[in-house]
């Protein structure tokens, strides 16, 4: 069986080693050193200066809105995690959906101003698979009409974009270190921000809005553990070998299915962290042909995202029409760490005795 995601695992005495320093401590929660150092050597490897290591990339979402003031209108993306929608929805805000590009899948930078009430109070895009959005577009955008700008970076740990972390643009950046991802500390995510009076706002909200008997603000409980924490510090330094690992898989499906995608490999200014490897299909109907097949020999792949957020039941319908096509079209493949060659040899070959080469989009 291949799923479309493996979570990739430090040798089991790395792993004990590091966790054995909280365990001889028994200090496993509540800001301990291991999170401590963790947050010390994510700063140093992305460049930045202010994170906070959290309990999972959707809290963070959260943190961010509340702790810019977000109340009223959000103009947000239709193609994206459910979290990205759900946190809106959580904080009683109101999503304002704005469709995608056709080639990137990133929010349509272009569309953006048309959307903007005098409700709007933020932008909150995706960068899509680690491919960065129309950063610069936003930020005019943003400051023309004094928005903020939340970048949902699920997907961005190790993409650079100008010489830096994809991580550190936006008022304020939000990254997932869930398994499934390309760094993780097992569940677990990160929020970045640019001030040091955001950061002591966030910091306070992670823990209750206290420090001891003083307390100072609202807060919510979005602390990780030692545990946790010796999971990324045992994966840290492995990051470029997971990297180029995945950059070997993702260019030998490159070259068996000429995927639309391998484009963004010779972008100037920018470097990918090979975090998914998506294909665009004819239509739905080929897609799940496709999907079918391969469940047949055992191999698991994802329609990621679907639905288009924008047809979720539970919002009043709008038109997104770009995004409401790439979701029914789109479908991730199987890539993780120690996917062999043979594997993913197997699993093009599958998708082309499906379907005709050219039915793939270029």
């Amino acid at each position: 069986m291949i799923n479309v995601t493996k979570t990739f695992l430090p040798p089991f005495e790395e792993y004990a080693a590091v966790l054995k320093r909280a365990w001889n401590k028994g200090w496993i929660t509540n800001n301990g050193e291991l999170v401590q150092e963790l947050e010390e050597k994510l700063k140093e490897y992305l460049g930045i200066e202010y994170l906070l290591f959290c309990s999972n990339g959707t809290i963070v979402l959260q943190m961010a809105l509340k702790a810019l003031g977000i109340t009223k209108e959000v103009i947000t993306t239709p193609f994206s995690y459910v979290a990205t929608t759900n946190v809106i929805l959580w904080e009683n805000c109101t999503p304002v959906f704005v469709d995608i590009e056709p080639t990137t899948f990133c929010i349509d930078a272009n569309k953006i101003e048309a959307s903007i009430t005098e409700q709007t109070q933020a932008i909150l895009a995706t960068h899509v698979y680690g491919f960065p959005c129309n950063i610069e577009k936003i930020q005019s955008i943003a400051s023309k009409y004094n928005l903020k700008v939340i970048y949902d970076a699920a997907h961005a740990f190790g993409s650079i974009y100008q010489n830096q972390s994809l991580l550190s643009f936006g008022d304020v950046s939000t990254c997932s270190f869930h398994a499934t991802k390309i760094f993780h500390t097992v569940e677990g995510g990160a929020i970045i921000c640019k001030t040091k009076e955001l950061f002591d706002k966030l910091y306070l909200y992670r823990q209750f809005g206290h420090i001891y008997d003083d307390y100072l603000s609202v807060g919510i409980n979005a602390k990780n553990s030692e545990l946790h924490a010796a999971m990324g510090l045992s994966i840290l330094p492995k990051m470029r070998d997971i990297i180029n690992k995945r950059k070997n898989h993702f260019l030998t499906y490159s070259e068996q299915l000429k995927s639309k995608f391998s484009n963004f490999l010779q972008e100037k200014n920018f470097t990918y962290n090979y975090s998914y490897f998506p294909v665009l299909f004819k239509d739905e109907e080929q897609l799940l042909q496709v999907k079918i097949n391969l469940e047949k020999h055992k191999i698991y792949t994802r329609r990621y995202f679907y639905p288009s957020l924008n047809r979720l039941p539970y919002l009043n319908q709008t038109n997104c029409s770009v995004s409401e096509d790439i979701s029914s079209r789109v479908l991730c493949l199987p890539l993780f760490y120690d996917l062999s060659e043979e594997s993913i040899l197997f699993i093009s070959k599958q998708i082309l005795k499906t379907i005709q080469p050219e039915s793939i989009s270029n």
